[in-house]
């Protein structure tokens, strides 16, 4: 029998028994932990496993359309997330996260997966926290941003890979602290100590610093974010962006290795961040990459004509 179809069969008046206790126990976790805010976010749920607690034997609901199987496997499975979620939820936890967590279609079924959606899905926020973090401190006195040809560990190969000091084994922070911004990790990769409880060892990454690593390399995936900061505007023309628009950062990396790479770690990561990246047309990034590539040949003929004014760069 397929698992889908299993409530809507047989075994339907058993499940709904099932859900109708998850129903009491989810009630009670969120009345002695949710705050008013909470509680309206929280109300549409309970309605949604009452009615599916009165489901006939023709899988009708009274005064509404038949429910599809697949609305029956999610109200189900929140209940069982939730249920997970309120024996694991410590009595300190940020409200926010949780907030998110109760909003989701799919619920996060612990602390820790509700902590990585909430990053996950606010990756502007990620991005300004994970600088700050590493404005915090200073990149290791012998580290120097650099580029190899051959496939070496945490050694970028292209300017297009943000610097992180941390990630070189040879100045690794040791347990507890983020790989990326060096500054220690504490419960569910959480980046302040609302527990007391010190450094998590286990841990190497803070979850913001994930969420911002990922668009500091990968920032098309996040162009959805990013328009939304634009107003849905062409950040050159101003005109309305279009469905092909495409992200570009506003100083291009290759003038980052060439210009500004003595600025030095964390300055560095400005040029990966939020305020470097902006969304244009792609008739627009078409010219503004044109230009960009005359302008680096004009640099090359330039160097051969006169190889001393590369020294300094190529240093």
């Amino acid at each position: 029998m397929n698992a889908l179809s299993a409530p809507l069969r047989g075994g339907r008046e058993a499940a709904h028994v099932r859900a109708a206790d998850d129903l009491r126990q989810v009630r009670f976790c969120v009345a002695i932990r949710s705050s008013p805010r909470l509680a309206t976010i929280w109300q549409g749920f309970p309605a949604k496993l009452e009615a599916l607690s009165s489901i006939q034997q023709t899988g009708i609901v009274p005064g509404v359309a038949t429910m599809a199987t697949s609305s029956v496997w999610r109200v189900q499975r929140n209940a069982r997330a939730l249920e997970r979620l309120q024996h694991s939820l410590p009595a300190v936890f940020p409200q926010m996260v949780l907030t998110h967590a109760l909003a989701r279609p799919l619920v996060p079924p612990t602390p820790r997966r509700a902590v990585e959606s909430y990053w996950r899905h606010h990756p502007v926020r990620a991005d300004k926290l994970a600088r700050a973090l590493a404005r915090q401190g200073r990149a290791p006195d012998a580290w120097a941003w650099r580029l190899v040809e051959a496939k070496k560990a945490a050694t970028p190969e292209s300017f297009r890979r943000p610097p992180a000091p941390f990630r070189d084994r040879a100045y690794a922070p040791g347990p507890g602290m983020c790989c990326v911004c060096g500054q220690p990790v504490f419960r569910y990769g959480w980046h302040c100590d609302l527990w007391k409880e010190g450094p998590n060892r286990r841990a190497g990454w803070h979850a913001c610093c994930v969420a911002a690593w990922d668009l500091w390399t990968t920032p098309s995936n996040y162009i959805r974010h990013l328009k939304k900061l634009q107003n849905r505007r062409c950040a050159a023309t101003g005109a309305r962006l279009l469905s092909a628009a495409e992200v570009d950062h506003r100083v291009p990396l290759f003038k980052v290795w060439r210009d500004h790479r003595a600025a030095g770690w964390p300055a560095l990561l400005f040029f990966w961040g939020v305020p470097n990246l902006q969304v244009i047309n792609r008739a627009a990034h078409i010219a503004k990459c044109t230009a960009e590539t005359e302008e680096r040949a004009d640099n090359k003929a330039r160097l051969r004509r006169n190889p001393t004014d590369g020294a300094t760069a190529s240093s």
